[in-house]
């Protein structure tokens, strides 16, 4: 869990920069889409495997 403790004399705009930071360190965002809907079974193995040959190809070209 990310967290963020102002400064006395530090600003919202600072605490909520360096609050993203931290978020974005955290690898939280990429969690929070991946959790956003419920994904099937079936889905996740079509996922996957549209992934897997995404790869495959971009490792081909070289």
């Amino acid at each position: 869990m990310a967290q963020v403790i102002p400064g006395e004399n530090e600003g919202i705009e600072s605490a909520l920069r360096r609050f993203k930071r931290e978020v974005s360190k955290a690898g939280i965002f990429p969690d929070m889409r991946k959790h956003r809907h419920f994904e099937t079974p079936i889905e996740k193995r079509k996922r996957k495997a549209l992934a897997k040959h995404k790869q495959r190809r971009n490792r081909s070209r070289f």
